[in-house]
């Protein structure tokens, strides 16, 4: 009975939230090596399907490193990066199409046998248009955005389903390999969404290495470019709050950076006042 009456307590907790978000739009990017965590990616989905079945709009942004990785060096190609960039090639963005093409089909799939409806983006839908990154020179076929298809993304909506978009672009009849956290801010973006959400295998962003006693809950935009101008925040993170950044400049209300990994990492962080994770504000 208790048990129970502690279930119920926590739906009773949730009302709130849910009411302030009904019909608003959350984008949640999930990748890296946080993607080979089957347990955490069931849990990630079934938060998406329930924020889609209380009526919040929900967009999922995949990203596929680790099997992009596993594809090319079956083929026998090393895999390159310049400042975290996959340096790509035509026959790499051919692979890291063919990849995130697989994982987008799963993704569709795991949602569906959850009990949700979701549907793939990929660049045959042309939802995501792109253009050569300013560095095409020597990154190859690596791209940024240049615009979101938003309409194809209500469309989706309009059937109470959930959008599962590739980071794959498409630009002059050329594919783009896009970081997926650009990708997902950009989304965010043009969906003038409430909320971005960045899924990643860290409890958020830490003032002391690896300490996880260090998680700083909320920053300012300000104050997030002042870590990385001291490189308290570096290396894969950098992308991370840039998407954040240029997100909230762009009309996001909220960005947050939470670990995947803890169990219905995403309910925790939208639908409780403590949240789980780091959240970036205006």
């Amino acid at each position: 009975m208790e048990e129970s009456i502690r279930k119920a307590d926590i739906l009773i907790e949730a009302i709130p939230y849910i009411q302030a978000f009904r019909g608003k739009v959350i984008v949640a990017k999930y990748g890296g090596s946080a993607i080979d965590n089957p347990a955490a990616m069931r849990g990630i989905l079934q938060d998406l399907i329930f924020l889609s079945e209380v009526g919040i709009r929900s967009v999922l942004v995949h990203g596929g490193g680790p099997e992009i990785n596993r594809l090319l060096a079956g083929a026998g190609k090393k895999s390159a990066f310049v400042d975290g960039l996959r340096v790509t090639d035509a026959e790499t963005i051919r692979i890291v199409n063919r990849a995130l093409e697989e994982i987008n089909g799963r993704l569709v799939k795991q949602v569906e046998a959850l009990g949700g409806t979701a549907m793939g983006m990929t660049p045959k839908q042309k939802v995501v248009s792109a253009e050569p990154h300013p560095r095409a020179a020597e990154l190859g076929f690596v791209g940024s955005v240049a615009w979101v298809n938003n309409h194809l993304i209500r469309r989706v909506f309009s059937r109470h389903a959930i959008p599962v978009i590739s980071p794959v672009g498409v630009g002059q009849g050329k594919l783009y390999n896009i970081n997926a956290d650009d990708v997902a801010g950009e989304v965010a973006a043009s969906l003038k969404a409430e909320k971005l959400v960045l899924l990643t295998n860290v409890r958020g962003i830490l003032r002391q290495g690896s300490e996880e006693s260090s998680l700083i809950s909320t920053l300012t935009v300000k104050e997030a470019k002042t870590l990385v101008d001291r490189k308290i925040i570096q290396e894969g993170m950098i992308p991370k709050v840039q998407a954040c950044v240029t997100a909230l400049k762009r009309g996001v209300k909220k960005t947050h950076v939470i670990d995947a990994a803890i169990s219905h990492a995403m309910l925790l962080e939208i639908f409780t006042k403590q949240g789980i994770g780091t959240e970036i504000i205006k």
